[in-house]
């Protein structure tokens, strides 16, 4: 990136006090708790279990690293919490509490070298961000609540339905571009989605577009010839501009756990990932998968996501989440009753 840019950094939300004579609108931190609810569950209720032994003994510590191990924390993970455990309290009672803190403290640690916020140069007219996923990782509905998100920053986004195999994506993105403000460019199913893309990035430019956000068909990582459709789309974005696409994502559905590893190698290899985008974290019992892949691949998560709601998407904040999946709730301290 030139040192000459000016970025605008997507952070993660300011809590804002509402007047008391109206409702108070659910804050991001309550939400990230309620949906990690089942994620932090599979870990509590078995460390519930562990204190009821009074004393923390070899045994114990076993049993819990094998309940963070199935909790998809990863196995560095789930040794570094146990280790440390057993240094600090081996021989000795140890509460719930205690457990919790420090699982929290130890994930907190794998993930914050890798919580980056999203940073994008409107002067580059377009800042150009390309979307790579699986079928059903949640990467159109992404495209929109950040296309929101890049609307509230003051910028103009354009979006680009490249994911042609699917009527139902291109109206999905439609419908996203009326609630945002921002022109779709969409072309008839099944067209070329390298040529949309060479359009859109076209258009972009001669309109004065900050943010060009451009979808892609979902594929699956063991298909190799729509992995190289993808890869034609990015050798077609730089015949435009070789320092594009300026972030390629990947979004990732917590829901399908250690599958989520493998994407991540194999589309960073053929799409050249700059970060990644975790959604649909409500719905599983496998939200410690991200806690996997960061120590694996350490590779920059910017986003999670924790609902439908086009506020559910938020920049990552490491602290928040592991406290979450910790099982840990701050949620009636830190924001307004």
């Amino acid at each position: 990136m030139s040192d000459d840019l000016s970025f605008i950094a997507i952070t993660p939300e300011k809590r804002v006090e509402t007047p008391s004579d109206e409702p108070a609108k659910k804050g991001w931190l309550s939400r990230l708790t309620d949906g990690l609810k089942r994620s932090s569950n599979s870990i509590t209720q078995g460390v519930v279990s562990l204190v009821t032994k009074k004393k923390l003994d070899g045994e114990a510590l076993e049993e819990l690293q094998d309940i963070l191990i199935q909790a998809d924390l990863g196995v560095d993970t789930a040794m570094a919490i146990t280790t440390r455990l057993e240094d600090e309290r081996f021989g000795k009672e140890v509460s719930e509490e205690e457990i919790k803190q420090v699982l929290a403290d130890e994930v907190a640690k794998v993930l914050e070298p890798v919580a980056e916020p999203l940073r994008v140069a409107p002067s580059r007219k377009p800042h150009v961000i390309l979307m790579v996923g699986v079928n059903g990782a949640g990467k159109t509905t992404t495209i929109g609540k950040l296309a929101s998100k890049i609307s509230a920053l003051g910028m103009k986004p354009m979006l680009a339905a490249g994911d042609t195999f699917r009527a139902a994506a291109i109206e999905q993105l439609k419908v996203w571009g009326e609630r945002t403000g921002a022109p779709v460019i969409t072309r008839p199913q099944g067209s070329d989605a390298a040529g949309l893309a060479f359009d859109a990035l076209t258009e972009a430019k001669a309109n004065g577009t900050d943010v060009l956000l451009i979808d892609t068909a979902g594929r699956l990582q063991n298909r190799t010839e729509l992995m190289a459709e993808l890869e034609k789309v990015i050798r077609v974005i730089k015949k435009i501009d070789p320092d594009a696409p300026h972030d390629v994502l990947l979004t990732l559905d917590a829901t399908t756990g250690q599958n989520a590893l493998n994407q991540v190698d194999v589309f960073g290899k053929t799409a050249g990932v700059t970060g990644l985008v975790m959604t649909k974290l409500d719905g599983t019992a496998k939200g410690g998968i991200l806690v996997a892949i960061a120590k694996k691949h350490q590779i920059p998560v910017h986003l999670i996501g924790v609902g439908e709601a086009v506020d559910d998407l938020e920049a990552f904040d490491p602290t928040s989440f592991a406290r979450a999946i910790a099982g840990l709730d701050d949620t009636q301290e830190n924001e307004p009753a």
